[in-house]
């Protein structure tokens, strides 16, 4: 854009249409370009933009979203056709020398881009407003320079931000004053130079004489000088400020490349000192102060499960859950102002993102650390690049918060002064390293790189020229790793140092897998079995995947292994013959009871299960809390268990009793059935008058154990009552019956103190 057009002018850029393959933003870049180019807003010339990719070690013009899955590199450039004026992208530790070759391979697409588009414009674009372009009087720099030289000088060289800027504001105004209401007096006329006017006047000495009408009377004429007050200059409001700060930025160009020295008194590669605290707030799940000169970031660190994670709305349609985001928030009491809070403004959406996807390489993945991580940069006070003293202070409150991460990176901001020879330089560019506010606005670039002592992570650079070529951005960016290593330096030296492991108020968050097949058995109809789950325990949140993967987050260990127990039974795989001990009868229906044989998981035990003998029905023989052992005898396709109690008692003619069963003697079983006792079901003794073992627990663990101590039985007729379980009983061989039977007895769940012959349940 010219100087000196300030028409207000906007450009809109609407996406009407997507494909989901090409990214619209780098063409709306170009399509921006070309709108103004036809125009007739006057620009010196067209502009462009293009993505680079990089995949493997080939580099791609405008990628496709599915190459950038696999691209190292995402870099955005705008330029013209000789020159770059704008970069902002993000890699994966790529080093100086790869960047600066992706640069070059963009800038060459730039410029064919370029040259279509002036092609474009010589063919059909409008005539250039050129008379709308208002510069201000040629004098007035001079005039400004003349009454506020020395002390503009003397207000530069004050280091601190605050005083200077009130300094530089006093001449502002003293100068507005004079130029716009007092108008301007030429130093001459002020120390009294006066100009002579002539004034006729008659000698009163002489006598009067007398004139003869018609003639004319010649005199003596005498001129007496007599002082005339110079006209005062005015100028307007507008030009005045602009030529104001135009130079007070050529005295701060000046100062830098003649006296080789800054506003601060540092050379041009030096940092301002730095100084870091990790765990500033003893609550928080991370902290850290970072402070580099007078730009300071406290950052904090907040662990979560996927409920916190940031949900993006996109062209596509599609939920985007983002598990780590930074959140940057800039103050106006940070520099000291006055305003109003509201609404991330877009240049703090713009800075959190560039200190985010800096960090974001450094996070370890999602499997190893299944936290989302929300980290929250507040800028305290800020004299120049806050985004970079963010992702200095994030990485920091990243370690404090115990994030695994997998090294240390750094940020700095670039400045540049272009045009050396005006001040008497060599005519090579100065670059300014950890630049300040005002030699941001009074330089040439303002270049953030960020990164480890190996590669960049994320980069930004704004050029306030014509632009700058290669060569120039590879001085910046060699000189900006020298930067980083020195900050990453101090950062180690943070005191106190980052803990390291996580806060005691940080949520714990166990990962189990299941198959994906019984994820529903958590869900539940409508969610209430994982809510009921939730309520029980007392954890955060349960959150299950399609893929079996399921998320438990709690606040302490004891809620998270209790719902890690009855998430563990509810998946696990029964078999069938396993004995389950001291089940307890949690409701009792017509045709039988349902037994919870794991802390979430039920089975029915059939009326013809219930006992040896008949029953009329199960109310008779037991009520709910009851507890006694039952074995699975069937699994149905559906993946209800049918349980039996029957199977366990010793019964020295089940074929009878089976038959008792289905007949209806009542008579019979009214005289052989016994209601159990509250804690556990009595034993009922077979026909035969079988010694009860008094230690179950042994007698469970081999099947000759179960012959000698238990039964008393022989080896055959024990098994065939294994068998003959009831019509609904699965048909086992005997050698099966053998082996299933002789596997060791390990717990369930310590709370209801159930048992589980055969060994544990298999989880998933």
């Amino acid at each position: 854009m010219m100087k000196g057009f300030y028409h207000e002018t906007q450009i809109l850029s609407w996406v009407l249409s997507y494909d989901g393959l090409h990214s619209p933003d780098s063409l709306a870049v170009t399509a921006a370009g070309i709108a103004v180019a036809l125009s007739e807003v006057p620009i010196s010339k067209a502009i462009a933009g293009v993505r680079i990719g990089l995949i493997g070690d080939k580099f791609i013009v405008n990628p496709t979203t599915k190459e950038m899955e696999n691209s190292e590199l995402d870099l955005l450039l705008a330029g013209t056709d000789s020159a770059i004026l704008m970069i902002e992208g993000y890699c994966n530790f790529l080093p100086e020398e790869k960047l600066l070759q992706a640069v070059e391979v963009g800038q060459d697409a730039v410029r064919a881009i370029c040259n279509e588009v002036e092609a474009l414009v010589r063919k059909c674009g409008k005539r250039k407003m050129l008379d709308a372009v208002k510069l201000p009087p040629p004098e007035l720099y001079k005039h400004v320079e003349e009454i506020a030289g020395d002390e503009l000088v003397r207000a530069l060289q004050i280091r601190n931000k605050i005083p200077r800027r009130k300094a530089l504001a006093l001449l502002e105004e003293k100068v507005l004053t004079i130029l716009t209401e007092k108008g301007y007096v030429s130093p001459d006329a002020a120390l009294g130079v006066v100009e002579t006017i002539p004034e006729i006047f008659e000698d009163e000495d002489e006598d009067e004489e007398v004139v003869v009408d018609g003639e004319v009377d010649e005199g003596d004429v005498h001129i007496k000088p007599t002082p005339r007050k110079a006209t005062p200059l005015l100028f307007s409001e507008v030009d005045v400020k602009l030529v104001f700060k135009e130079i007070s930025s050529m005295f701060l160009r000046r100062r830098i490349v003649e006296g080789e020295k800054r506003s601060d008194g540092r050379t041009a590669n030096e940092i301002r000192p730095i100084n870091s605290r990790c765990g500033l707030l003893p609550r928080a799940h991370g902290s850290a102060l970072f402070t580099r000169g007078e730009t300071q970031s406290l950052a904090v660190v907040t662990l979560g499960d996927k409920q916190m994670a940031q949900r993006i709305d996109n062209l596509v349609g599609v939920d985007d859950l983002k598990r780590f985001y930074l959140q940057y928030s800039f103050p106006p009491s940070c520099v000291g102002e006055v305003g109003r809070i509201g609404a991330p403004s877009r240049r703090e959406i713009g800075h959190g993102m560039l200190a985010e996807r800096a960090l974001e390489p450094i996070l370890p993945s999602e499997d190893d650390f299944p936290y989302t991580i929300r980290v929250e940069s507040t800028i305290t006070e800020s004299n120049g690049s806050s985004s970079m003293a963010s992702v200095c202070g994030g990485c920091l409150a990243l370690e404090d918060a115990g994030v695994p991460i997998k090294c240390s990176i750094a940020g700095i901001a670039m400045g540049m002064v272009l045009d050396t020879q005006e001040f008497g330089g060599d005519g090579t560019p100065l670059i300014l390293s950890d630049i300040t506010g005002s030699e941001d606005a009074s330089g040439d670039m303002d270049f953030k790189i960020a990164g480890s002592e190996d590669g960049i992570t994320a980069f930004q650079m704004d050029i306030k020229v014509g632009g700058i070529t290669l060569p120039v951005m590879r001085k910046a960016l060699l000189q900006a790793k020298d930067g980083r290593k020195h900050i990453l330096a101090e950062m180690s030296k943070s005191s106190p140092p980052p803990s390291r492991t996580l806060s005691k108020y940080a949520p714990l968050i166990h990962v189990m897998k299941v198959k994906p097949e019984k994820v529903n058995l958590i869900i539940g109809t409508g969610g209430k079995k994982v809510k009921s789950i939730i309520e029980e325990t007392g954890v955060e949140s349960i959150d299950t995947q399609d893929d079996g993967i399921v998320k438990i987050t709690a606040k302490d260990l004891s809620s998270l292994e209790k719902s890690k127990a009855i998430i563990s039974n509810l998946t696990m795989v029964p078999t069938v013959g396993d004995i389950y001990r001291n089940c307890e009868v949690k409701s009792i229906v017509p045709y039988g009871a349902f037994l919870e044989i794991a802390p979430g998981r039920e089975g029915l035990c059939h009326i013809s299960e219930l006992s040896s003998d008949w029953l009329a029905k199960p109310e008779d023989a037991f009520k709910v809390g009851d507890r006694f052992d039952v074995k699975l005898i069937e699994v149905n396709d559906k993946g209800q268990l049918r349980l039996s109690r029957r199977a366990l008692l010793p019964d020295s003619d089940p074929e009878n009793a089976s038959a008792k069963q289905q007949t209806g003697d009542s008579k019979d079983s009214a005289a052989s059935t016994r209601t159990p006792d509250k804690g556990s079901p009595k034993k009922i003794l077979s026909e035969e008058n079988i010694e009860q073992p008094e230690d179950k627990t042994k007698a469970t663990r081999s099947t000759k154990s179960n012959l000698a101590e238990s039964t008393l039985l022989p080896q055959k007729k024990f098994i065939r009552r294994l068998v003959s379980t009831g019509k609904d009983g699965p048909q086992t061989s005997k050698d099966k019956t053998k082996k299933s039977s002789s596997k060791a007895v390990s717990s369930v769940s310590s709370k209801d103190k159930s048992s589980l012959v055969n060994g544990e349940a298999n989880i998933g």
